[in-house]
């Protein structure tokens, strides 16, 4: 190894050691811990299990529950924020006049921090002194017990999820519009099409890896959600707002099954890459697409 090899080691050893500290070591830990019946508060030493944990978990009906609840979630919250991301990124592409106002006012709501944005939605959604309960009155209706409600409680996480991750998707698509070539849209205009057919064969292929990616990253933090649901639910009423990362922080954390909570965090990393391979050969392999920009 000469002298130009070994430097370029030297740099990337601060680096390595970060990464493997960071990640691999807890990925391992991880990975260890799920095969015993590792229980914090125990004086014993933890017992190899084999896969006990992992078909004790398949088989908790609570945890099929928290899938069903992440993947609906998932599949509700990405379609909406896309649609609506679209929506605003095609209307202020078309104004002429307020971008920078409406622009710096559509993004805000992704600029706050997740604590922040539920705590702020706990207050308006309160049934006793909420706005939101204030304002149905007005109108004859409510109160309504938004975040207690069997019925109500999924979907207002949903409503706060989407007003909150909206902007990001307008964000990504909005650079996109603005890198289509303008020549394409007047020779488009000059052979006639009308607009229907320009957003369809010329804006929508142009931005079509963007919309991909936003697709891509949005499912995978989807699958992440925890924050909005364990401050203004806790995973209830009755589980029907558990998700995977809830039921996890329930048995993992604060019952401390050390052993029995990693089995379920990698049931969800599964899921999770289960998903992203699919999804990504799927948009490449069938549609062309390539996500990168």
């Amino acid at each position: 190894m000469d002298s130009k090899q070994r430097f370029q080691w030297a740099m990337l050893a601060p680096v390595i050691v970060l990464l493997t500290g960071l990640t691999v070591f807890p990925i391992g830990y991880t990975i260890l811990n799920s095969f015993t019946d590792y229980y914090y508060l125990a004086n014993e030493s933890k017992q190899f299990v084999g896969f006990a944990n992992y078909i004790k978990v398949i088989q908790d009906e609570v945890f099929l529950k928290a899938v069903w609840n992440t993947v609906k979630f998932m599949v509700l919250a990405v379609t909406a924020e896309i649609a609506l991301g679209l929506g605003l990124a095609v209307l202020v592409e078309s104004l002429k006049r307020g971008l920078k106002i409406l622009r710096i006012s559509f993004l805000l709501p992704s600029l706050l921090p997740p604590v922040t944005v539920a705590l702020i939605w706990q207050m308006m959604l309160s049934n006793h002194n909420g706005i939101i309960n204030h304002l149905l009155s007005y109108f004859g209706g409510g109160p309504f017990n938004f975040l207690m409600d069997i019925h109500m409680a999924f979907y207002a996480i949903l409503f706060i999820d989407i007003w909150q991750w909206t902007p990001f998707a307008f964000l990504l698509i909005y650079a996109a519009l603005q890198a289509v070539p303008k020549l394409q849209y007047d020779a488009a205009k000059v052979d006639g099409a009308g607009k229907g057919r320009i957003f369809l064969h010329i804006t929508l292929p142009n931005i079509m890896p963007s919309l991909l990616m936003v697709v891509l990253l949005r499912t995978i933090d989807t699958f992440r959600l925890f924050d909005k649901v364990n401050i203004l639910t806790g995973g209830g009423p009755a589980n029907s707002t558990t998700t995977i990362t809830q039921y996890i922080y329930r048995h993992g954390v604060y019952n401390l099954q050390i052993g029995y909570g990693a089995a379920a965090s990698m049931i969800m990393v599964l899921l999770v890459l289960t998903f992203s391979i699919f999804y990504i050969k799927r948009s490449i392999g069938g549609n062309g697409h390539d996500l990168r920009y």
